[in-house]
């Protein structure tokens, strides 16, 4: 039900993820990220509790593989599992369970890697890693958003998507990018593209009201001198 493209910045040593499902709200439940460890997705039948804890192998020194590997071992209910992360070495990791929905697909590129089931045809998972990999130039949040609009274009799920995602880590211990659209029955890429538009504009000044509110912009809200 559901794809994803889980990437890293070499530049910047960001890392995120970008998801969209036919299911409501997948971004409470699928993506996770964390500064200094990297990004994973869990999804198909999901378990919430994978993501946290292969993020806190990552965050302790183990690669994607090694903490996906250690996670998923002698897990119960494995099979129905699909996970995908990468570390801020670019190092990926993936594990698909025997009782994934539909088409399935992943694949590994360069600093990321892709992943989905009930797909309308697996060649849509090498597509988002393809589009990831030639949009080096741009911001890690809208280049897995458009890694992941390159997926839907491919052909995207079997039936329609209604949500979507995106998550991106940095340097602080919250994200620097937390978006979602949590219900549509338009294109939920789409429109999460255009939320990170709107939002790409603000991003510092949300990161500066944490720090150091003194020194932050105007909320330009009414009331507000």
């Amino acid at each position: 039900m559901t794809i994803a493209i889980v990437g890293r910045c070499a530049k910047t040593n960001m890392a995120g993820v970008a998801i969209t499902t036919s299911s409501i709200a997948v971004g409470s439940r699928c993506p996770y990220a964390m500064a200094g460890a990297g990004a994973v997705t869990t999804q198909n039948v999901t378990d919430p509790t994978i993501g946290p804890e292969v993020l806190g192998l990552m965050a302790k020194g183990h690669d994607a593989e090694t903490a996906i590997k250690t996670v998923m071992a002698d897990r119960p209910h494995a099979d129905y599992r699909q996970v995908a992360a990468v570390d801020l070495h670019g190092g990926t990791g993936v594990f698909t369970g025997q009782e994934i929905l539909g088409n399935n697909a992943v694949n590994q590129g360069k600093d990321c890697v892709g992943a989905g089931n009930l797909l309308s045809r697996v060649e849509v998972i090498p597509a988002m890693t393809d589009a990831f990999e030639q949009g080096h130039d741009l911001h890690l949040a809208e280049r897995l958003t458009r890694a992941l609009i390159a997926a839907l274009d491919a052909g995207g799920e079997e039936g329609p998507t209604h949500s979507a995602a995106l998550i991106v880590a940095h340097e602080r211990p919250w994200p620097l990018v937390d978006l979602r659209i949590d219900w549509t029955d338009d294109c939920p890429g789409q429109m999460l593209l255009n939320l990170w538009e709107n939002y790409k504009p603000q991003m510092n000044d949300y990161l500066t009201r944490a720090i150091d509110p003194s020194a932050a912009p105007s909320y330009g809200v009414p009331g507000d001198e």
